[in-house]
């Protein structure tokens, strides 16, 4: 009896605790892959973070390519984050996570969205806005999948 209890409990803890995913997206231990959020909205590129401008928040470490880009997330991080911490937008919309490439972007009516890469972009952007609705319905559900 004290074995059939003992499985019992081994099963039940087997089947309830798989990790649920980050609430943001890391590469190397970096949020967008130690790339700076802020330089997507105002210099229009991924530019490359440097560790001497580094903050964390949301559990992240993230990165800047200047003091006052630091600065500015700092003030207002919800204005710059990647929507959907940062996992792929079109794989959010369609309920799972994935990773994303700096270089697969898109800043949509001041929000940036990221993807896993510029064909799944592409595929992305054909179904907009349809697939940002989708992937608000599954965010942040998402993350416990």
């Amino acid at each position: 009896m004290k074995q059939m209890r003992f499985l019992v409990a081994l099963l039940f803890v087997a089947l309830t605790s798989h990790a649920a995913e980050p609430p943001v997206y890391t590469k190397g231990g970096l949020a967008l892959s130690g790339y700076d959020p802020v330089a997507f909205f105002t210099d229009k590129k991924p530019a490359k973070g440097l560790a001497e401008f580094e903050i964390e928040w949301s559990g992240a470490r993230w990165r800047f390519a200047s003091a006052e880009h630091r600065d500015a997330f700092r003030a207002e991080p919800a204005k710059y984050a990647p929507q959907f911490g940062g996992y792929c937008a079109y794989g959010v919309a369609k309920g799972h996570t994935a990773k994303t490439e700096p270089d697969a972007w898109k800043v949509l009516d001041g929000k940036l969205y990221l993807n896993y890469d510029k064909q799944v972009q592409q595929l992305w952007e054909k179904e907009l806005p349809r697939v940002v609705g989708e992937a608000e319905q599954q965010w942040p559900a998402v993350l416990k999948k």
